[in-house]
């Protein structure tokens, strides 16, 4: 089994990152496999509704010349997938609405190749705003008929430089809980 994590945040290695590897810890000691993708400073552009995966049918964005496809990729071959963004104005990272809208079309355009997998969304905030962000990526994992694990609160951390995310504890513990449900989950639905 494998998860795919994608960081929609600006900063390589930031406060989201820190979240998405919290939950990988607890994947990986179950003997989860894990993969993150960053989407710092890679091109990423939004959908332009040209409705061509309806017809190519196959699994990818027609449009072709930015890092999307790889990242589409990724979720389709993946069994779990994590979406983490920081939170941009009370909502999710230009980088991360991108993704949201074209993966979220090539998913509904062929077959709803990410139903049944499991989702989990991950927000980290300075101080306000993360419900909004955590309630988008949620939204993508229920159009896409998705199984999403929760855990002892909602999956938010707070922290404005990088690394300070740490220092929350209950956010941190958030995310070890939200691991140990996941992989317990993936496991069930494995058997």
């Amino acid at each position: 089994m494998k998860v795919v994590g994608i960081n929609g945040s600006a900063r390589k290695g930031g406060n989201t990152a820190i979240m998405i590897q919290g939950v990988f810890k607890e994947l990986e000691a179950e003997g989860i496999e894990t993969e993150m993708i960053e989407l710092a400073g890679k091109k990423m552009r939004g959908c332009i509704a040209c409705f061509k995966c309806f017809e190519n049918k196959d699994h990818l964005c027609a449009v072709n010349n930015d890092f999307m496809n790889d990242c589409i990729t990724a979720m389709d071959e993946a069994d779990g997938i994590i979406l983490g963004s920081p939170t941009y104005f009370a909502n999710i990272s230009t980088e991360m609405k991108a993704l949201v809208d074209r993966a979220g079309m090539v998913g509904r355009a062929n077959d709803d190749m990410f139903a049944r997998k499991v989702g989990a969304g991950v927000a980290s905030c300075r101080r306000g705003g993360a419900i909004q962000t955590f309630n988008a990526l949620n939204a993508f994992f229920f159009i896409e008929q998705m199984i999403v694990p929760g855990s002892h609160y909602w999956n938010l951390g707070h922290g404005l430089n990088k690394g300070e995310v740490n220092d929350d504890t209950e956010g941190m513990e958030t995310m070890e809980i939200l691991g140990k449900n996941m992989a317990w989950l993936m496991k069930k639905l494995e058997d």
